[in-house]
């Protein structure tokens, strides 16, 4: 996979797009657009020097490259979808969409969708761990 390395800090998600060519924005944009309405709770942000949704943690990451989109939702979500993304090059925690293809929209909205249920229920999880026994019966 394809190292990362802006020329220059984005201070946001709409600076990161606007980086791109209008071909490569529209792509860039269409993804943030699915995200949000799978993860409306999600917040933005950029981390590792690229978009970034979180939400009880990082949910997903996008990133755009000579080639390729790189999508990451991490291990889990890969995993969980390892026959739909059969037909991409993969890596434990990121798939890469050529740029000169159909981007699956669907299964993206589909991962989002599994990543949002998964951190949600790791914070549930995390809560009720920690939670105070009452003494009081």
């Amino acid at each position: 996979m394809e190292k990362n390395t802006p020329k220059m800090q984005f201070k946001n998600t709409d600076e990161y797009i606007s980086s791109f060519p209008e071909n490569v924005q529209n792509i860039l944009n269409k993804l943030r657009d699915i995200i949000r309405e799978s993860a409306p709770d999600a917040e933005e942000a950029i981390s590792y020097g690229m978009p970034t949704f979180k939400l009880n943690g990082n949910l997903v990451h996008f990133a755009a490259y000579k080639n390729h989109i790189g999508f990451y939702p991490t291990p889990s979500g890969i995993t969980a979808f390892e026959k739909e993304l059969f037909s991409y090059k993969q890596s434990k925690g990121a798939v890469q969409f050529p740029i000169d293809k159909p981007i699956p929209f669907d299964i993206v909205k589909q991962i989002v969708e599994f990543r949002v249920k998964e951190n949600k229920a790791k914070a549930g999880t995390k809560r009720t761990s920690t939670k105070v026994k009452s003494n009081y019966i």
